[in-house]
Parts: structure tokens; sequence; C-alpha cells
């Protein structure tokens, strides 16, 4: 089917098909290069040093205790299920 008016002739086709191309392959290739920027920067951050209150504070005996009652609750029982 033609398509009518000054839009007809083979080379303005030719011409919004290369724009089409060339758009497509343009946004394709800055995506994919922002990504990899993205990707590059999160690789060299370090990650965030939690801190744990038992690096710098000794923990008292009823503390201990209370943290192996919460750990033994935690540990697999019977048949693989937590207690």
């Amino acid at each position: 089917m033609p398509v009518p008016g000054q839009f007809s002739d083979p080379r303005v086709i030719t011409l919004f098909g290369l724009l089409a191309v060339s758009s497509a392959a343009w946004l394709s290739l800055s995506l994919r290069s922002r990504a990899r920027a993205r990707r590059d920067r999160a690789a060299r951050t370090p990650l965030e040093r939690v801190w744990h209150p038992q690096e710098s504070v000794a923990l008292t005996p009823a503390e201990e205790h209370a943290f192996g009652q919460v750990v033994s609750r935690l540990s697999f029982g019977q048949a693989g299920r937590l207690r």
C-alpha cells in the first residue's frame, strides 16, 4: 500500500527508518553503559561494616545465659524443625 503525499518518496522512508534504527541503537548502548558504570561503582564501594556490641563490651553472665537461650530456641530440633 503506497503512502500518499510527500512520504511516498523512498528516500524519506529510508531516512525515517535509518533515524529509528540509529535512535534505538544509541538508546540501547547508552542504557547499557549507564548500567555498567553503576555496577562498577557499586563493586568498588566497600560494604558498610556493622558494629556488633560483643566487639567492645563484655557480656555479663546473665546476658550470656539469655543469648544462649535464644540461640538454643533457634537451633534445629527433631526432624529439622525450629524449636
